[in-house]
C-alpha cells in the first residue's frame, strides 16, 4: 500500500546520489553518470519498499525521460551546427576578427571580450578556457599581470558566452528541462547577464589600468591569426550565417528550424567556401570537423563538434531525468520540495532559494549539469503554483547553477580550470567578476519583482490542461 513519504525516507536516494557522487568525481575522477544511476536504483528501492509496484516506477522513469526529449533533440542539433560552422568556417572567421580587438592597454578586457566571442561562437565555456584561455594566460603574464586576475577574466568571458549562446548543452539543458522556448530563455537572461558583463569589463578596465603600459608580446595571437589564415577561407560574409539564425530568432522561428537552416548554410559553407567534400562535410556532422595545423591550440579548438560530441550529455540527461522522474513522481520530491518551500513563502524567497539550492547542487554534486537537472525538477511546480512564467525558473538555474560551478574547487569545472589555467578557484573566485556577480543580481531583480514575469491567464489555462492531459497519458 502507497503511503506518503516522510522528508527523511525521501532524502535517502538524494543523499546516497550525492556521497557516491563526491567520491566517483573527486576521487575517481569519473563522470556523473554511475553515481546517477546509483541514484536511480536507490530511489527505485524506496519507492517500492514504500509501496509503488515496479510498473509504476518503471512509468515514472518514463515520464522523467519523456520531459527531457525536447532538449535532447536540441542539444544534438547543437551537435550538428558546431561541427558545420567549424567546417564552414563560420567559427574561425568569428575568433579571427575576434583576435583582432585585442589592445595591450586593455589586456584584461580584451581577453574577456575575446573569450566571450569565441566561447558564443562555439557554446562551450571549457574549450574556450583550454584554447584562448591558456593562450591569454601566457600572454597576460609576460605583461606583468596576477595570474589569478588573468584567469578571471578569462573565465568571465567564457561563461558570458556558455551562457548566452544558442549552441550551449547547459543553456539548452535549462531551457529544455523548464520546457522554456531557448531564445526566450535567452532574452529573459540579458537581463542579469548583460549587466553582470558590464561590471565585469568596468573592473577589468581598472585593475588593468597599471598594467597597461608594460606593453605585451602577441606573437602567440599573430601565430593564431595566420594558422586560421592558412588553414580556412576567412571572410566577413561568412558572419551572415550566424546574423541569420539571430534574425530568424527575432522574427520568432522556433530554434529548432533555425538551428537547421544554420546546419544546412554550416554545411554548405564547407562545401562552397572552404571547398570542402561532400564527404568530409557528412563526416563533420557525425563525428565532428577534423584538422592538423601543427598549432596545438587551434587543432584543440577545432577538432571538436558533431552529433558524436554530444552522446555524453544526452545520456546524462536521460540517466538524470530517470533519477528526477522517480523522486517526482513517487512523491519523494515533493517531500523535499515542501521542506524547502517553508523558507520560500513568496516569489521573491523562491527565486533566491532556487539559485541557493544550484550553488549548493554544484558543492554536493560536483557537477554543474547536475545542478540544473535536479532543482529544476524541484521547483518547476511551485514556479507554477505561484504564477510565475517558467522562464524565471530557468534564468535563476542558470544564474545560480551554470555561473557558480566555478567556484567549487572539487565541481568537475573547478577542477578543470585549476588543470588548464593553473590557478585555483579561492585565487580566482574574487576576479571572475561575472560569476559571482550576475547571481547577486539575479536575487535582487527577485526581492524588488524587476523582470519577474507572471503567468498570463492563458498561458495558466495551457498548462492545467498539459498537466490534466500528462495525467491521463
Amino acid at each position: 500500500m502507497k503511503r506518503d513519504m516522510p522528508f527523511l525516507v525521501a532524502i535517502i536516494p538524494l543523499a546516497v546520489m550525492i556521497l557516491v557522487m563526491f567520491f566517483t568525481v573527486v576521487k575517481l575522477e569519473q563522470g556523473p553518470h554511475i553515481p546517477l544511476i546509483v541514484g536511480t536504483s536507490v530511489a527505485a528501492l524506496v519507492a517500492w519498499r514504500s509501496g509503488y509496484k515496479w510498473k509504476e516506477i518503471e512509468e515514472a522513469m518514463y515520464k522523467g525521460i519523456r520531459l527531457a526529449l525536447p532538449a535532447v533533440i536540441i542539444i544534438m542539433l547543437v551537435g550538428l551546427t558546431i561541427g558545420a560552422w567549424i567546417g564552414g568556417g563560420v567559427v574561425a572567421t568569428m575568433i579571427y576578427y575576434g583576435l583582432k580587438i585585442i589592445t595591450p592597454s586593455l589586456f584584461l578586457v580584451s581577453i574577456c571580450i575575446i573569450c566571450a566571442i569565441v566561447s558564443l561562437a562555439i557554446g562551450s565555456s571549457w574549450s574556450t578556457m583550454g584554447t584562448i584561455g591558456v593562450a591569454g594566460m601566457g600572454i597576460g603574464l609576460s605583461m606583468g599581470i596576477p595570474a589569478p586576475m588573468i584567469a578571471g577574466a578569462i573565465i568571465s568571458g567564457a561563461y558570458f558566452g556558455d551562457k548566452m549562446s544558442p549552441l550551449s548543452d547547459t543553456t539548452n539543458l535549462a531551457a529544455g528541462l523548464t520546457n522554456t522556448d531557448l531564445f526566450v530563455h535567452i532574452k529573459h537572461m540579458f537581463y542579469t547577464t548583460i549587466p553582470g558583463l558590464i561590471i565585469a569589463l568596468i573592473t577589468y578596465a581598472i585593475l588593468g589600468r597599471s598594467f597597461g603600459k608594460n606593453g605585451v608580446d602577441t606573437a602567440d595571437i599573430n601565430q593564431t591569426i595566420a594558422v586560421l589564415q592558412d588553414s580556412f577561407v576567412i571572410t566577413p560574409w561568412l558572419l551572415i550565417i550566424p546574423l541569420l539564425v539571430i534574425i530568424l530568432v527575432a522574427k520568432k522561428v522556433p530554434a529548432i528550424p533555425a538551428l537547421i537552416i544554420g546546419i544546412l548554410l554550416g554545411f554548405l559553407s564547407q562545401i562552397i567556401v572552404q571547398g570542402g567534400s561532400f564527404t568530409g562535410a557528412v563526416g563533420a556532422l557525425q563525428s565532428g570537423f577534423v584538422i592538423e595545423t601543427g598549432n596545438e591550440m587551434v587543432d584543440n579548438l577545432f577538432n571538436r563538434g558533431g552529433l558524436d560530441s554530444m552522446m555524453y550529455t544526452v545520456s546524462m540527461t536521460i540517466v538524470a531525468m530517470t533519477f528526477g522522474g522517480i523522486l517526482e513522481h513517487t512523491g519523494m520530491l515533493n517531500a523535499i520540495v515542501n521542506q524547502i518551500l517553508k523558507l520560500a513563502k513568496t516569489a521573491k524567497g523562491l527565486v533566491a532559494s532556487t539559485v541557493a539550492s544550484c550553488f549548493a547542487t554544484n558543492a554536493a554534486c560536483s557537477e554543474q549539469y547536475i545542478s540544473i537537472v535536479i532543482p529544476s525538477r524541484m521547483f518547476a511546480k511551485a514556479y507554477r503554483d505561484k504564477g510565475l512564467h517558467s522562464k524565471n525558473l530557468s534564468r535563476a538555474l542558470e544564474d545560480g547553477g551554470t555561473l557558480t560551478s566555478v567556484f567549487v574547487p572539487w565541481n568537475t569545472c573547478g577542477v578543470f580550470i585549476f588543470g588548464t589555467l593553473g590557478v585555483s578557484a579561492f585565487q580566482y573566485a574574487p576576479y571572475a567578476v561575472l560569476n559571482f556577480i550576475v547571481p547577486i543580481i539575479s536575487i535582487i531583480f527577485a526581492m524588488t519583482g524587476f523582470t519577474i514575469v507572471k503567468l498570463t491567464e492563458s498561458e495558466k489555462l495551457a498548462l492545467q490542461k498539459e498537466e490534466e492531459a500528462a495525467l491521463k497519458g
